[in-house]
């Protein structure tokens, strides 16, 4: 039957029993097989990672002024990293970093989840927030 159409013979689904076949042009079918393929992949949802970075003695103008776009970011769904870092000597300050970072997602906890608790990673302390779901 194939043949006389002049079309392909393609088979669909090869588990099944008996097995499914379908007679259509092959290149036709690549081609939209490739287009459903391309708006799945589309509709994936990408993640975004956001930085903001403090230094232990962050200032509250400063503060508030990185506070308002870790706000942005959230809203606008992106994920956020929120680190302090520590240069030179000032490492002995990671109490005045972890509540700084502790605040800051007290300050969110409207917007945004905490994923991941503040954690020394050499001379950062990182902390992971997520938008919550609308």
């Amino acid at each position: 039957m194939a043949r006389n159409l002049e079309l392909d013979l393609v088979e669909i689904s090869p588990k099944a029993s008996p097995p499914v076949c379908k007679i259509l042009e092959y290149k036709k079918f690549l081609y939209e097989q490739k287009k459903r393929d391309k708006a799945l992949k589309s509709k994936a949802t990408k993640i975004v990672v956001k930085e903001i970075r403090f230094g232990p003695q962050t200032d509250e103008h400063d503060y508030q002024f990185k506070k308002k776009h870790a706000e942005k970011f959230l809203n606008e769904g992106a994920k956020l990293k929120a680190f302090v870092f520590f240069k030179g000597r000032s490492i002995i300050f990671k109490e005045q970093g972890q509540i700084l970072l502790l605040r800051l997602a007290q300050d969110l906890e409207d917007i945004g989840k905490v994923e991941q608790m503040p954690q020394l990673d050499g001379k950062r302390m990182i902390m992971f927030i997520i938008p919550k779901k609308n």
